[in-house]
């Protein structure tokens, strides 16, 4: 396999995490015992560009289908940090009721939905039907289609040119990531400004995050190689903000490199500065990951098995694809997790893909009573353990295994 920016031959491995469905496909009670389609769920790193990506084994059509379960709206925090995000980015960069936002990958309108409150047109890209059609019921415009370098010049050719688009958490997502970042070159207005968030790769190895990877995560992110892929495709970096949402992303602010003239903010070279204390720019900084993403796995299955033995019972919270992720490579099935608890409706009375833990409303911890509550987004951490307050009555407590167990 050759790497998806730079076509250099990839012959480093980063991770491998066996083999597991995709992460979001979860099965219905229908199709309980049907045969599912597992996929090698191993990460490489390309030791030229330094962009850290999955091996290629299937179609992007078979992560993102009509029935894509990821619905965005469902955490307060997220939907709250949206809402700063619109207010943060009208304020710095001027935007009215002239001006144009398009968000690719505006899943169910978490975002969008705010710029309609402030009276600033917009427009989302969405290719999934089920959050599409969310979305629209928020009555936000959206487009069901993928990005990329043909569909922007439509969307010029329509008068659909930004003054600022977003992606949020879909850098990562897509296969041709060259094709995607043109797009956004060509669709910006000349002043336009172009935002990215995406989980940042240093947190992922410092902090052990492997179960943020999976198939629908094509790349894993530096500042440097998002800066050098931007720089190939007619985008240039000029600001950049550290947040923690997501474990710890990073909001990364482009602009057209033909007519952009932001100054470049000391931040970037601060980053930059960051990965290479890191040895992100050399092989070292990546060799090691494997052997402690398995120290995690084991030590997660170690509490699973006592517990079991001692008679406890074990639920676990937010049926989401990092936890989907972690259940498959440790081998996690419903006779360790008897069950997880999830907000989203469209998840509710399904399981989840490989383990087939089932997959219920959040009312059931209070009639089952677990022992103990598996956190499995760690990144909402303090949102959920705060909305179980009452497993504390009858003595639960909560547990996070990443990126070591820890009972509260």
């Amino acid at each position: 396999m050759k790497c998806r920016h730079c076509q250099t031959e990839l012959e480093h491995m980063f991770c491998d995490l066996g083999f597991a469905p995709p992460s979001n496909s979860y099965i219905s009670q229908d199709h309980d015992n049907a045969p599912e389609t597992w996929y090698p769920l191993k990460v490489m790193v390309c030791d030229n560009c330094w962009l850290v990506q999955t091996q290629d084994h299937a179609k992007r059509e078979e992560f993102f289908s009509n029935n894509y379960a990821y619905f965005s709206a469902t955490s307060k925090s997220w939907c709250d940090h949206a809402k700063r995000y619109v207010s943060d980015m009208t304020s710095r960069f001027g935007l009215d009721h002239h001006s144009m936002i398009c968000e690719i990958a505006a899943n169910d309108g978490y975002l969008l939905q705010y710029a309609l409150q402030s009276n600033i047109p917009c427009y989302g890209i969405e290719p999934t039907s089920s959050t599409a059609e969310a979305a629209r019921e928020k009555g936000i415009e959206i487009y069901e289609e993928f990005f990329g370098e043909e569909y922007a010049r439509h969307l010029v050719s329509e008068g659909k040119s930004a003054d600022l688009t977003t992606a949020n958490n879909v850098l990562a997502h897509v296969p041709d990531i060259n094709d995607f970042v043109r797009g956004f070159s060509i669709l910006l207005k000349e002043d336009g400004v172009a935002t990215f968030e995406f989980p940042h790769l240093l947190n992922l190895i410092s902090k052990l995050q492997f179960d943020t990877i999976y198939h629908e995560h094509y790349s894993y992110l530096s500042l440097l190689a998002v800066r050098r892929i931007f720089a190939a495709n007619g985008l240039q970096v000029f600001d950049v903000e550290e947040w923690s949402t997501h474990g710890g992303s990073l909001r990364v602010f482009a602009q057209r490199s033909d007519t952009g003239t932001r100054p470049i903010s000391d931040a970037v070279e601060d980053i930059i500065a960051k990965e290479r204390a890191a040895n992100l720019d050399e092989l070292s900084g990546y060799l090691d990951f494997q052997s402690k993403a398995e120290k995690v796995k084991n030590e997660l299955l170690k509490f699973l098995i006592k517990a079991k033995e001692e008679g406890k019972t074990v639920a676990a919270y937010g049926a989401a694809a990092k936890g989907n992720t972690f259940m498959n490579f440790a081998g996690v099935h419903p006779d360790l997790v008897q069950f997880a608890v999830d907000n989203a409706t469209a998840k509710q009375n399904k399981r989840m893909p490989g383990s087939h833990i089932p997959i219920v409303s959040s009312a059931m911890i209070l009639s089952a009573r677990p022992d103990y509550v598996l956190i499995l987004p760690w990144n909402l951490k303090d949102e959920i353990s705060s909305a179980l307050s009452q497993i504390y009555t009858w003595g639960g407590k909560c547990v996070i295994a990443i990126p070591e167990i820890m009972i509260f």
